[in-house]
C-alpha cells in the first residue's frame, strides 16, 4: 500500500488525509503542535485508520507522497530536502485539483478582495441553480469537495499565494486577480517572487480576469496579459484592453468579442456593500458569471440578496448614531486603508496585532484625514505609536487588548461625536488570536456587550 504523509492538522490537512485514505493510501498526519483539541482529533481520526502524530516532524524515510497544508511554509528544510530526494510534494489544493480536474474551476487570487469576490461568485452561481460551493481560504477545504458524493458543477476557489506555491498542475477555467500590493513578504522574500507566484495561477487559467484599477496590475497590462478581460469602475475609457467590464452611468456594462458592443448587465446600486473597492469586486464577479454563461437576471437577483462577508467591513450594530464595523480581515496596510476610506468620518480606529512588512504611508495619511482617535492593541502597538508620532498624529492610545479597546472606543466616540468605531487592524492576529475570524468575533461580542451596558437607564422599559 502506498504511504502518504500529510503535514498540518487543520481543516485542509484532515480533508486531504481522508481523501487519500479513501483512495487506498496508508496515511500519517503530523503536526508539530499538541493541545487537548488536537488530541481529541487524533482519537477521532484513529477510528478512521488515519494515524496522527502530534509534536512530530516529518519522517522522510517512510513516505511516497507529502501533502502540505496551506499554513506550512513551502521552503522549510524538511520539504526542501524531500523535493531534492525526489519525493512527490504537493499542497492540499493540488490534491483536490487532481481529483476534480474534470470539473470547471474559478480560481480567485490577489492581495485583497479575494473573499468578497469569491463569495459574490458563489452566490451568483447558486442563484443560477448551479452546485458551486466556495472553497479554499473560505468555505470548504478543497479536498472536502472531492470527498463529496455529489460532484460540483463548478468549484469556486479562493486561492492564496501559499496554495498556488504548492500547486503544480492547477489550471482553472477562469482565473481572477483582484489586487496586488506587498504582503506575505516575510514568507515570499521579494515582491517579484510574490508576483510570480500569483501570476503562475493566471498563466495556467484558460480565461483571465484582472482588476484594471489596481495600479500594479494595470502597469503590467496587455503586454503581460494580452488576452485577458479587464475591469474598471472608472468607465470604458479606463479599460486596459478592448474587452472587459466597467461601470458607466451607474450600470455594470460588458464589452466582449466579437463585436465589442456595450451591453448593460445590472445597476451597480444593486450591491448593498459600501466602498469603491466593492464595486471592483462586483465587476470581477459579474465578469466570471458572464464568461460562465450565466444570464443577467440571475446575476442581479444574487447581487441584490448579497449582504457581505463576515469580518470585512461587517456592520455589527448601531448605538446612538454610531456604527460599529468589524474589518478584522484587513490584515495589511492596504486593506486597512481601504477600510478607513469606506466608512464615514470621523472614526475611532482600533488597530494593531502582529505587524507585517509593507508600506504604511497611505494608511497613515488616511488616519490623519479620517480618524478622530486611534486605539492600539497587540504586539505592534509600540511601533505603530512611533509611526503615528513620526507623522505628527498624537491622538492615539496604547490599550493593549480588545477588551480594553472596545469600552474606550465607546467613550471616545461620544467625546468626538464620531460616526463610526472601526476595527481595521492592518495586522495579522496571531499574537493574540488563532486567526482573524476569532479576533472579529471577540470584537463583535464586546461591542454588543458594551452597547447594551451603555444604554441609558430606563431604555429597556421604553423598548417594551
Amino acid at each position: 500500500m502506498p504511504r502518504a504523509s500529510v503535514i498540518g492538522l487543520g481543516k485542509s490537512g484532515i480533508a486531504a488525509a481522508r481523501l487519500l485514505k479513501r483512495d487506498g493510501w496508508e496515511v500519517v498526519l503530523s503536526d508539530s503542535n499538541t493541545s487537548p483539541s488536537l488530541l481529541k482529533q487524533q482519537q477521532q481520526l484513529a477510528q478512521e485508520q488515519i494515524t496522527v502524530k502530534l509534536g512530530h516532524s516529518l519522517d522522510l524515510n517512510d513516505t511516497d507522497l507529502i501533502v502540505v497544508s496551506p499554513g506550512v511554509p513551502w521552503d522549510i528544510p524538511v520539504l526542501v530536502q524531500a523535493r531534492e530526494l525526489g519525493i512527490k510534494t504537493i499542497g492540499e489544493m493540488e490534491l483536490a485539483w487532481q481529483n476534480l480536474s474534470t470539473t470547471p474551476w474559478i480560481g480567485i487570487t490577489g492581495t485583497n478582495g479575494k473573499t468578497t469576490t469569491t463569495s459574490l461568485i458563489a452566490a451568483i452561481f447558486q442563484v443560477a441553480g448551479l452546485n458551486a460551493p466556495a472553497c479554499g481560504n473560505i468555505g470548504y477545504a478543497a479536498c472536502d469537495l472531492a470527498l463529496s458524493t455529489k460532484i460540483p458543477d463548478w468549484v469556486i476557489a479562493e486561492i492564496s499565494s501559499y496554495q498556488i506555491e504548492s500547486s503544480v498542475s492547477l489550471a482553472p477555467r477562469i482565473g481572477i486577480w483582484t489586487t496586488f500590493t506587498p504582503d506575505h513578504l516575510a514568507r515570499h522574500k521579494t515582491l517579484e517572487n510574490y508576483y510570480n507566484i500569483k501570476a503562475k495561477l493566471l498563466s495556467q487559467s484558460h480565461l483571465q480576469i484582472f482588476n484594471g484599477d489596481d495600479p500594479y496590475l494595470n502597469k503590467m497590462g496587455i503586454s503581460h496579459w494580452p488576452d485577458a478581460y479587464w475591469t474598471s469602475v472608472k468607465g470604458e475609457d479606463f479599460l486596459v484592453s478592448e474587452q472587459g467590464f466597467y461601470i458607466a452611468d451607474g450600470w455594470v456594462v460588458e464589452k466582449l468579442k466579437p463585436n465589442f458592443q456595450p451591453e448593460k448587465i445590472l445597476s451597480a446600486s444593486a450591491l448593498q456593500m459600501v466602498g469603491e473597492h466593492n464595486l471592483q469586486n462586483l465587476l470581477m464577479a459579474v465578469a466570471a458569471a458572464r464568461l460562465a454563461g450565466i444570464k443577467p437576471d440571475a446575476i442581479e437577483t444574487a447581487i441584490r440578496k448579497f449582504s457581505g462577508v463576515p469580518h470585512r467591513l461587517e456592520h455589527i450594530c448601531t448605538w446612538e448614531g454610531i456604527d460599529f464595523i468589524n474589518d478584522s480581515k484587513a490584515t495589511n496596510y492596504d486593506a486597512a486603508e481601504v477600510g478607513l476610506n469606506s466608512v464615514k468620518s470621523p472614526a475611532i480606529l482600533i488597530a494593531g496585532g502582529e505587524a507585517k512588512p509593507g508600506d504604511d504611508t497611505g494608511w497613515l495619511a488616511k488616519i490623519q484625514a479620517q480618524a478622530a482617535a486611534v486605539l492600539l492593541i497587540g504586539s505592534a502597538a509600540p511601533a505603530f505609536a512611533q509611526r503615528l508620532q513620526a507623522v505628527g498624529y498624537t491622538n492615539y492610545e496604547i490599550v493593549g487588548t480588545m477588551a480594553e479597546a472596545v469600552p474606550r472606543s465607546v467613550e471616545l466616540a461620544k467625546e468626538y461625536q464620531a460616526s463610526v468605531v472601526l476595527l481595521s487592524p492592518a495586522c495579522a492576529s496571531f499574537d493574540q488570536y488563532p486567526n482573524f475570524e476569532a479576533r472579529g468575533e471577540d470584537f463583535r461580542k464586546l461591542c454588543l456587550f458594551w452597547v447594551s451596558y451603555s444604554k441609558p437607564q430606563g431604555s429597556e422599559d421604553r423598548n417594551r
